[in-house]
This record gives C-alpha cells, structure tokens and sequence, in this order.
C-alpha cells in the first residue's frame, strides 16, 4: 500500500474493506458459465416441479438478486507467500515510498470480528468450471484464472441488507464505497516491509511513525533490488 494509506490504517486502527462492486473486477460476486450449462443437470429433480414460466422468474430474480448482493459485500484483499513478490510491490506500490505489511492467517482470523470471513481465493476457469453453490460468499472467494499470480486471501463481510417492510428492497445501494473494521493491530501485524528501491529517510519516517502509534514490530527493507553477487 502507499504510506498514505498505512498512516490511515494506524491512525483508525482498523482494516479497509471495499464494496466488491468496487474493485475493478466485473466478475466479482458472479457465477461462471460453467454453472450457467450445467444448473438444467445439477437441479433436474427440482426443475422438472416447475413450469417453464415459473422457472424462468426465479432464474431472472435469483441473478438479478445476485447482482444486487455485490453492492453489500465487503472485501479486504491480502497477498498470501513465503516469499516477497516483486510483482505485487509493482502492482500496488505506485512509488517506492510504499509499505507492505507482513501478517498470516491465523492472525487475521484472530483479529476480525465473528461476521467477517477469511478464506483462500480459489481460482477456476469461468467457461467450463463449476462454482460451488449454496453459500452467498462462494462468488465472492472464487475468481478467474488470469488473477492466479495474486495468491490472494480475502476477508469478507456482508453488511446487514435493507429492508422495505418485510422484503428486501433491491432498489437501495450504500452511499459509500467502502468501510472500516476495528482490529488489534499489534496482533495483526508481524513486522513492516518498506519498498525494495525507497530511500533511507523513508525508512527511518515509517520506523518513526510506528512509533509514534505504539506499533513495536520490526521495520525491515525489502531486498528484492538488493546488489546482486556475480
């Protein structure tokens, strides 16, 4: 992340999660075409019930509703490996003023509170595969194969949907595009990684700002673009 975003993280001691319609991917939060070819097979026993009007209703409502439903998903997105990635400083680090922030799963599990989930990203071919169904998260922890080299864990959450008497009103979306959790970061946090090519002073100003917000871990600059032995 950039520092300006690190800053934010320990001034509101808390993780960022973004509404999943936010993050760039259309995919995100859908089903793949896989399930579009084989629900007929998967669900015959249940179809053959319905008529064929009947049927076609609760086909549009279910992915109208699907589609509804991202608007109320939220998402926290981790990079999980036993190394560094070059690839992820380039992707993420819009200058070499930037931090990443080392963790694991069993401490984000700890920290985030019952409603969040945290969960493995499984990435699967959109045409052909089957994605898993009967769980509203399912969509939201499967993504396309083209996004397999980000090794992603997510934290998610559903915000409480709203209501117009008895029903769900599927006219109303939130007015923000993401919000805050409250976390322990110093159970969260392992240590703090600054940009392989950022100039000493920034290191020093990231050890200083840790500092300053109480977070006693290990500030530490990556080595990816250490001079190499030849």
């Amino acid at each position: 992340m950039d520092f300006t975003k690190f800053v934010w993280m320990l001034e509101a001691r808390a993780l960022y999660f973004a509404r999943s319609d936010c993050l760039g991917d259309p995919f995100e939060g859908s089903y793949s075409k896989g399930n579009e070819r084989l629900r007929p097979e998967v669900y015959k026993d249940f179809y053959k019930t319905l008529p064929a009007e009947k049927l076609a209703v609760i086909r549009t409502g279910q992915a109208g509703f699907n589609r509804w439903l991202r608007h109320w998903v939220f998402i926290n997105c981790w990079h999980m490996n036993a190394t560094e990635s070059a690839a992820m400083w380039k992707l993420y680090a819009k200058t070499n003023e930037a931090v990443a922030v080392k963790s694991s799963f069993r401490r984000l599990s700890n920290v985030v509170d019952e409603k969040v989930y945290v969960g493995l990203v499984e990435y699967i071919d959109f045409e052909t595969a089957w994605l898993p169904e009967g769980n509203a998260f399912y969509p939201f922890v499967h993504k396309h194969l083209s996004f397999a080299h980000e090794q992603e864990v997510r934290a998610v959450f559903l915000q409480d949907l709203p209501t117009k008497g008895e029903a769900l009103d599927q006219t109303a979306t939130p007015p923000y595009e993401g919000t805050e959790r409250k976390v322990n970061l110093e159970e969260l946090i392992a240590s703090v990684f600054v940009a392989p090519t950022c100039p000493t002073w920034f290191r020093v100003l990231v050890e200083k700002v840790c500092a300053k917000y109480g977070l006693g871990v290990k500030v530490v600059q990556s080595s990816l673009d250490a001079e190499p032995f030849f």
